[in-house]
């Protein structure tokens, strides 16, 4: 758990997520077309992802985990609470007091 949440406070916007995930891949999508340059885990890939997988398991009450999306530095949650926040205006503005967004 402590190599995620270092790694979700080292940068603006920070997702994990896994290579083959559907859902990760239209949060990650969402985030690039917004303009965002978000650090993306990729548990799968990562040696250690299966130990981070099952923190962020143990952090958001589900499994899988992914995606989740940490904004400045705080978990934001999964794809539900990001579409949810960018379809009710609240999300360009979380990114740019998060400092991902220079607009």
């Amino acid at each position: 758990m402590d190599k995620a949440m270092r790694l979700a406070s080292q940068r603006a916007v920070v997702i994990f997520s896994t290579s083959t995930c559907c859902m990760c891949h239209a949060v990650k999508r969402l985030l690039c077309e917004l303009g965002v340059n978000p650090a993306v885990c990729e548990l799968d890939e990562d040696p250690r992802g299966r130990e981070m997988e099952k923190a962020l398991a143990k952090l958001l009450g589900r499994n899988p985990p992914v995606p989740a999306v940490f904004i400045g530095g705080k978990l934001v949650g999964s794809t539900d609470k990001v579409m949810s926040l960018h379809l009710s205006g609240k999300l360009v503005p979380l990114l740019r007091d998060a400092g991902a967004l220079w607009l």
